[in-house]
């Protein structure tokens, strides 16, 4: 393959990869968190981690500039202590493709956690059952359709992640264009031909997961 192909390709797929695994691993215990414990401040808590859904990649961005960027509240530190910075890299964009991606694993995850009977869950209490022991034989096994469409989404999210990851990673090829990034940059130079191979590829793609994921969800 092309190598003005293959490697926006490649790094989209790593990049969605490794942010699906944090989306999923911190993401099914933060609803499980929203959904089953009760604190102050719970649903500002909801707000925060999901205002990236409705925010402009933009302006997600740019937040992540200002916290992780090189003289970020925490970037700052980071360059301090280790010399390198998050900033231009391809780290920045699963960064990015996180942040954005984790609303909808927390959405989809909490809303079939909260639909799970709660009679079930007493009953596990009542033979003896640990809350551990009840959320990974109970509540998270009978929520597993929603926690897959949250990870399925977050995935194919990731992998149209553009606004976010062009502040945080910019835009250097062999470095950190994804596909969405290729095809901005295949468009502003006017190389139409390529874009047009690269939307298809995207479009095809990510329909190819959704569909699969609709079939495997039916079956689980």
């Amino acid at each position: 393959m092309n190598s003005t192909y293959f490697f926006p390709i490649m790094l989209s797929l790593k990049v969605s990869i490794v942010s699906s695994i944090m989306v999923v691993a911190s993401g099914v215990l933060i609803a499980y968190i929203l959904a089953r414990k009760q604190f102050k401040w719970k649903e500002m808590f909801d707000v925060l981690l999901t205002l990236p859904m409705v925010l402009p990649p933009t302006v997600t961005g740019y937040y992540l500039i200002v916290i992780f960027g090189r003289n970020g509240i925490i970037g700052s530190l980071i360059y301090e202590m280790t010399g390198w910075t998050v900033m231009f890299t391809w780290q920045a964009a699963v960064l990015a493709s996180y942040v954005v991606s984790l609303p909808l694993m927390i959405k989809t995850a909490r809303a079939a956690i909260e639909e799970v009977d709660e009679n079930l869950v007493n009953a596990s209490y009542t033979l003896g059952r640990s809350e551990l022991e009840t959320a990974l034989k109970i509540i998270l096994p009978l929520s597993r359709r929603g926690i897959m469409a949250g990870a399925v989404l977050s995935f194919a999210r990731g992998i149209g992640e553009f606004g976010a990851t062009l502040m945080l990673a910019g835009n250097i090829p062999g470095k950190t264009n994804t596909m969405p990034i290729a095809i901005y940059s295949f468009a502003s130079s006017g190389e139409w031909g390529k874009g047009h191979i690269m939307v298809i590829f995207l479009t095809i793609f990510s329909g190819a997961i959704l569909y699969l994921a609709n079939r495997y969800s039916r079956k689980i």
